[in-house]
């Protein structure tokens, strides 16, 4: 199990750091629903995340054959960097000038009026239609999936990642159910520096990741 944690790690800090998701369960947590849509948004998130993990590990283990990563798990890799990559330098490009403000998304602005369904769905939507999210996901999954660990050391490994990744959606739900009268002042802040420094997170986490997955691809079909 050992070697399938070290491999999906850097995916999973990587999804927990996202900032969307925080903000927008820390944003429903605000609202006159917020006791009932803020669980339902954690709880779809959970949901699609284990539900992407579940199915690539499954299906990766499925054609990995002996001790070693197959061929195909090397080149995946090298696509997966060079993807994390691409994603980092649009990231950039698209990043806030100097003086401007990005208008928030449609669904941000009608946070207020979701029921509990929307609310789940949102948090599925996160993870499987917002392509950084799903290209981590799909990342740590095919580390878990090639590795060497037994089967029931990657079931652990997956579950592991799922709960490391949805830490962005279930720390603030913690917090404000647990935080007493201070919860509304930090989670506040929180939102408030995430969502200024949301570009630049993103960025240098994809460029990291995208460097060590295109290193581990080359290093494993020239090694």
């Amino acid at each position: 199990m050992g070697d399938a944690v070290g491999q999906m790690l850097a995916s999973a800090v990587g999804i927990a750091l996202s900032p969307m998701p925080l903000i927008a369960v820390i944003l429903m947590l605000a609202t006159p629903q917020g006791r009932t849509n803020g669980p339902a948004f954690t709880g779809g998130w959970v949901a699609a995340l284990g539900a992407v993990v579940a199915v690539v590990v499954s299906a990766g283990s499925g054609l990995s054959t002996g001790s070693a990563p197959p061929a195909w798990a090397w080149w995946l890799k090298l696509a997966l960097g060079a993807l994390f990559l691409l994603l980092g330098f649009e990231q950039w490009r698209g990043r806030p000038r100097e003086g401007h403000v990005h208008a928030p998304p449609t669904w941000m602005q009608a946070i207020d009026r979701f029921t509990p369904v929307r609310a789940a769905g949102l948090g599925a939507a996160l993870v499987v239609a917002n392509p950084k999210n799903l290209v981590l996901a799909v990342g740590g999954a095919v580390s878990i999936a090639t590795s060497t660990a037994s089967g029931g050391g990657k079931a652990g490994a997956a579950a592991l990642m799922v709960v490391i990744g949805s830490l962005c959606t279930v720390v603030p739900l913690a917090v404000s159910r647990f935080g007493g009268d201070r919860s509304t002042r930090v989670l506040g802040e929180w939102k408030a520096w995430m969502a200024a420094h949301n570009a630049a997170i993103m960025i240098v986490l994809l460029v990291v990741l995208g460097a060590k997955y295109l290193g581990d691809g080359i290093a494993g079909l020239t090694g």
